[in-house]
């Protein structure tokens, strides 16, 4: 069963050492970043979950609020372990994290910027209601900015 908690004293060690597969790494930070930048944004209500399936930690991902318009949640990293991945463990996760996102109800959506590339990913967030905003970074041109209205 899978399952999020929150990044504590107990786990941090193992969510640190999570990775995911070589052709993955250049689609995000590795898992020591993503928990470093919880701590960077924590003034932006920051959250690291840890994805976990019957105790083991499979996975992380990292949410934190815009401070800017339009507000709204950043799906800032989401990665799953290149050992565990290909078993509904992202999907689950993924639907999780929007589960809690919806039952804290903030703000009407969430974003996330993914790499081109990286079309498993864009596959599972389309799959998860996520669509392409239009949105395009300058600072980040090989990236489609999609979002999901959360109600």
């Amino acid at each position: 069963m899978v399952k999020l908690t929150d990044l504590t004293e107990e786990n941090w060690m193992q969510a640190a050492a999570l990775t995911v597969k070589d052709s993955q790494k250049g689609f995000l930070a590795p898992a020591i970043g993503i928990l470093a930048r919880g701590y960077v944004y924590r003034n932006c209500g920051a959250r690291v979950f840890v994805v976990e399936s019957d105790g083991v930690a499979v996975g992380l991902a990292l949410v934190r609020e815009f401070t800017d318009e339009p507000l709204g949640y950043d799906l800032q990293q989401f990665m799953i372990d290149g050992r565990y991945q290909g078993r509904g463990y992202g999907s689950a996760a993924l639907d999780l994290i929007l589960a809690e996102l919806r039952k804290e109800a903030r703000y009407e959506h969430v974003e996330v910027c993914v790499k081109q590339a990286d079309e498993a990913a864009i596959r599972l967030y389309e799959k998860h209601g996520f669509v392409n905003s239009g949105y395009l970074d300058e600072d980040a041109p090989d990236c489609v900015n999609l979002i999901c209205r959360l109600f």
